[in-house]
């Protein structure tokens, strides 16, 4: 059994910070789960791409509010405590806030902890240690 809080987490090599977003990598890759889960926040007011090529993403939004935007089909979607995405087809998304967003995502393949967005908002494929 693995009890974690973000508490613990915070200013450890879990909590990783780039730009307007900071991501609590609660379970990783070492756990040995299959997946990962991070609390991410985002702050307000700022438009953040992403495109996570190598993992299939989803969030579950508690906090906050602003916008969905898939890249793919131009269709944009309104987001709010208990809207949940699924980045099942790797598509490119923005992220854009109105207010700070809070929430929890999962991973998979599991991200081991270390991978912050390239230039093109994508998380390279680590291997997960034995």
């Amino acid at each position: 059994m693995i009890v974690r809080t973000t508490d613990e987490i915070t200013g450890t090599d879990r909590d990783v910070a780039a730009g307007h977003w900071r991501s609590k990598r609660i379970v990783l890759g070492g756990d040995k789960v299959g997946f990962s889960f991070h609390e991410t926040t985002i702050e307000a007011g700022s438009v953040n791409e992403f495109h996570y090529a190598n993992h299939v993403e989803a969030v579950w939004l508690v906090e906050g509010e602003g916008t969905l935007l898939d890249r793919e089909t131009g269709i944009e979607y309104p987001l709010a405590p208990g809207t949940m995405y699924l980045l099942d087809g790797n598509e490119r998304h923005t992220v854009t806030t109105r207010t700070q967003m809070r929430m929890l995502c999962v991973f998979n393949p599991p991200v081991v902890g270390t991978e912050v967005h390239d230039e093109n908002g994508v998380y390279p494929l680590v291997a997960v240690p034995d």
